[in-house]
């Protein structure tokens, strides 16, 4: 996949992305907002990979380090362009980030009804947690 490039978002990045996970990403989140990944950007650079093609963004993944855990995000690719490789390149650009700043293991966001989803984790090594749960509350409206 030699005319895909990845690299990190900029600020200059924020409102194409934001586009972008509306056609392309399955779900809402709490923090699909401009100033909740500005907050990312600023605070962990580097975290929000982007992938091109002819200039134009074709897929995003988070891949945010807080010293201790790799959380993986917003794994989201133009569904145009599926099942082309740029997943796996966000994968594994991501991945590398991971080790480059000591991480041991990512684990993964992945919405229980999305199947599609799941094939493509497990084709790149991930398996679901079975003993583990994520409990969420909001801290704002």
């Amino acid at each position: 996949m030699t005319d895909l490039r990845i690299r990190a978002a900029g600020p200059e990045d924020l409102d194409t992305v934001l586009a972008f996970w509306k056609t392309s990403a399955e779900g809402t989140s709490i923090s699909d907002d401009r100033s909740g990944v500005e907050r990312l950007v600023a605070r962990d650079p580097g975290a929000l990979i982007l992938a091109e093609r002819d200039g134009e963004l074709a897929g995003t993944v988070i891949a945010g380090f807080d010293g201790w855990r790799c959380h993986l995000y917003r794994l989201a690719v133009d569904p145009d362009q599926r099942r082309q490789g740029i997943g796996s390149a966000l994968l594994a650009a991501a991945e590398e980030r991971f080790v480059r700043l000591g991480g041991r293991r990512g684990d993964a966001m992945v919405l229980t009804r999305n199947e599609t989803a799941h094939h493509a984790w497990r084709a790149a090594g991930y398996a679901p947690e079975e003993k583990w749960r994520r409990w969420v509350k909001p801290l704002s409206d």
